[in-house]
């Protein structure tokens, strides 16, 4: 029986999971995913996934590779996943990948979109679970500073979380944008990169925050782009505002990355 090779654009609800990659006790995406798939297809599914997004990190544009035995229509295999599938993970798009497709290493870009709210109504019980409940204005024009520092390419070791060796720490940022929400319900920020580190998006929010309602001054964030450790940072903004919107390949194009 010869193998297909799939991809998948995975939605879910970070809260429940104590992140994507598969843990020996705690529940997580990956085998929340991989359990599915192994019932569907009779035997045991690997997945790779894009991203590997921390607890509590919610994901719209996951892309996730693996290969069944079985032969199925992209039409079947969507709608038998989502049967099945928990009801904060949903499936949004299924289809045939290429040849020697690896969703992390194929990756050429990933864009990340964090919620802050700065409005009261931020603690809402609808809102809090999926932003960052900071309920006080913030200064945009030091939001819109921010975004344009981060933007070539840097070394980022000191926004990232210690503990990882890494031939290097450059990241390449395409685009970073401080935008209002409706309402003066806070700001959204997106960020795309050709790669990001260990909750680097988290700790550029924290420090973006703390410079917008003036407890750091403006320079601060450069100066953190020249540092070797992350000592002098912010803390990182909670995981609850945080999700991963898109990835972008050469070779593998997604319904919803057409713009």
């Amino acid at each position: 029986m010869s193998e297909q090779s799939w991809y998948a654009v995975l939605h879910y609800v970070g809260r429940g999971f104590a992140g994507w990659q598969r843990q020996p006790a705690d529940r997580t995406v990956q085998a929340e995913v991989e359990a599915v798939l192994e019932r569907l297809d009779g035997a045991r599914v690997v997945t790779t996934a894009a991203g590997r997004t921390d607890a509590g990190v919610h994901a719209l544009g996951q892309v996730v590779g693996f290969t069944t035995l079985r032969g199925w229509t992209r039409d079947e295999l969507r709608r038998a996943m989502n049967a099945l599938l928990p009801p904060d993970v949903w499936s949004a798009e299924v289809g045939p990948s290429p040849p020697g497709f690896h969703a992390r290493k194929d990756a050429r870009a990933r864009r990340y979109r964090y919620l802050v709210g700065c409005d009261a109504a931020s603690r809402s019980p609808f809102r809090h679970p999926f932003e960052w409940a900071l309920g006080r204005p913030l200064d945009a024009a030091a939001l819109a500073e921010t975004a344009q520092t981060i933007v070539g390419t840097h070394d980022f070791r000191a926004l990232s979380a210690v503990g990882q060796e890494k031939p290097h720490y450059r990241c390449a940022v395409i685009h970073a944008a401080w935008q209002p929400r409706p309402a003066g319900a806070g700001y959204i920020f997106d960020v795309e990169a050709d790669r990001f580190l260990h909750r680097m998006v988290r700790f550029l929010v924290g420090i973006s925050v703390a410079i917008a309602d003036g407890r750091r001054p403006s320079d601060d964030l450069g100066r953190l782009l020249t540092e070797t450790d992350n000592r002098a940072a912010s803390p990182p903004a909670p995981p609850e505002g945080l999700y991963l919107v898109r990835v972008r390949y050469d070779n593998l194009q997604l319904e919803g990355n057409t713009d």
